[in-house]
């Protein structure tokens, strides 16, 4: 398995984007990946709060270290790029590091942008 790390949009309705980042994480592990995604794991509650800009960049960092040893940055765009998925992007580049640009299956997609609880 090789690691990839997943950039996909986190803030604004965020129960449907970590939705999304789930069907993006069970994509990663179909394609015999590893997927991380720092934006689903940091800012669980009582870790960094989103909202606060000082904790919001810690954990951006902080995935930006861990990113370093991926093999390649994933960027899923069903819901458009958003600056922090801008940043990953640029931080990869900037490592040299592959840029593989992804959309999920339209049968994927609809299930995911159901109402809470229809996930898969």
């Amino acid at each position: 398995m090789i690691k990839v790390v997943i950039e996909s949009p986190f803030a604004g309705d965020v129960q449907r984007n970590l939705r999304y980042l789930r069907a993006c994480m069970r994509d990663c592990l179909l394609r015999g990946e590893t997927p991380y995604a720092s934006h689903a794991l940091y800012t669980q509650p009582g870790v960094l709060r989103d909202d606060v800009p000082e904790e919001r960049k810690l954990g951006m960092e902080a995935g930006f270290v861990w990113g370093a040893s991926a093999d390649k940055v994933v960027l899923y765009e069903d819901l458009g790029i958003t600056e922090g998925m801008r940043r990953g992007v640029l931080r990869a580049r900037e490592r040299g590091q592959v840029i593989e640009h992804r959309m999920l299956d339209a049968r994927v997609l609809y299930v995911v942008m159901q109402e809470p609880g229809n996930d898969y």
